[in-house]
């Protein structure tokens, strides 16, 4: 391997609805302890997209400007999300109402099930995508990791679709690893990200390490007791999985392999 091939330690970028980014790591701007805290957590994430919720509300409904125009100061992109919503008619709505007020194509899908583990509707979730892909949005769609639900999702235009590693605000990590690894498998071409239910780096490292173009998350660093700590971590987890990724990890083999030759003679009777 050549030196400048070697010292290369960053991973290549990726392209999403039209745009080139660095980082693969998308972040959340709820449930931080202060706006403070928050932008701290932004820059050490390193994070160029940023998902807030806009819900049924106007930002001069929500307390006031201050923390919309405090988000808009950290010259990330906006993917404003359609959180709380239970129907595609309200999905359609929410999102006609943030490409107004954030300027935005873009828009994170969410249309919620159920309650209890915040499980995305799937038939809400398709019918939702089939107008807003037809309305020219630029729709990153968060669904379960079912394959049949993401391929129809990515079919419909979608520019992203975002399985959930586990119901979101768990932080228990990837629940099926295999439905994951099988989405990768299945989609090849379709930019995949991640969303929901990690808890910790390892978590991230392990997402990227399956091939998956990126990921998102909030709880994780929003809640732990160092939340700048914490999304530096997980910048260097994202890195470090998606490296592993691109440098083609190693066959699992079913047999212990020495790493050390045991054929041949040892090198100082060699070279006698």
């Amino acid at each position: 391997m050549e030196r400048d091939a070697a010292l290369n330690t960053e991973p290549a970028p990726w392209q999403v609805a039209g745009e080139t980014l660095r980082s693969r790591l998308l972040l959340g701007t709820a449930r931080y302890p202060s706006p403070a805290v928050m932008a701290a957590a932004v820059a050490a994430s390193g994070a160029e997209v940023l998902t807030v919720a806009l819900r049924r509300q106007a930002p001069s409904q929500l307390g006031g400007g201050a923390i919309w125009d405090h988000i808009a100061q950290l010259g990330c992109r906006i993917l404003p999300n359609t959180a709380g919503c239970h129907t595609a008619q309200e999905a359609v709505t929410l999102a006609q109402m943030s490409r107004e007020i954030f300027a935005t194509d873009w828009l994170k899908l969410e249309v919620t099930g159920d309650d209890y583990n915040l499980q995305p509707d799937p038939f809400e979730l398709l019918e939702a995508a089939r107008q807003l892909t037809g309305m020219d949005f630029k729709v990153f769609a968060y669904a379960t990791d079912d394959l049949v639900l993401c391929s129809r999702l990515r079919d419909l235009g979608c520019v992203a679709v975002m399985p959930w590693g586990a119901p979101i605000g768990t932080g228990k990590g990837l629940t099926d690893p295999y439905a994951l690894a099988t989405l990768r498998a299945r989609l090849p071409d379709a930019v995949l990200v991640v969303d929901a239910g990690l808890g910790l780096p390892s978590h991230a490292a392990q997402v990227m390490e399956l091939g998956f173009d990126a990921v998102l998350l909030n709880t994780a660093v929003a809640r732990a007791d160092d939340p700048p700590r914490m999304a530096a971590g997980f910048r260097q987890a994202v890195a470090a999985g998606r490296l592993a990724f691109e440098a083609g990890p190693m066959a699992i083999s079913e047999t212990a392999q020495p790493s050390t030759p045991v054929v041949g003679e040892p090198f100082w009777q060699a070279e006698q």
